[in-house]
């Protein structure tokens, strides 16, 4: 895939990925729907990750001249995730809800800012 394709990719995940988070964070928790829909989430904020990966940095500085800071949020998909998933099976509410609570504000709300910075392809697509 190109860059691009990837680009276009990651934001066909990640877009739902937002709609699916706002709502399990603003709706009653621990319902079939809920379960259902957070498993939905998971699995596309996996999806965008690793989508991630494949994507060179394009702002800053880079290790192997690939990875740059961004990569970290993959990094907190990759752990958070599966954390949150088996906190949830053993009944672990608390960490269950921390990790999707910080997910949230780190994968989606904060890595999400970086998208409208110059120089990136949603602020390119957007601005210019």
């Amino acid at each position: 895939m190109t860059y691009l394709q990837l680009a276009y990719a990651h934001l066909a995940t990640v877009f739902p990925a937002f709609l699916i988070a706002t709502y399990l964070l603003v709706n009653r928790k621990g319902t079939p729907v809920h379960r259902l829909l957070g498993k939905i989430y998971m699995i596309l904020m996996l999806v965008t990750a690793t989508f991630t990966l494949f994507m060179s940095a394009e702002v800053g500085p880079t290790l192997l001249g690939h990875f740059g800071f961004i990569h970290l949020f993959s990094a907190l998909v990759f752990f958070s995730v599966p954390s949150a998933y088996f906190a949830a099976k053993r009944g672990d509410t608390k960490t269950h809800k921390g990790r999707m609570v910080g997910l949230y504000i780190g994968g989606l709300l904060i890595a999400g800012s970086f998208a409208f910075m110059p120089g990136r392809l949603i602020h390119t697509l957007l601005f210019a």
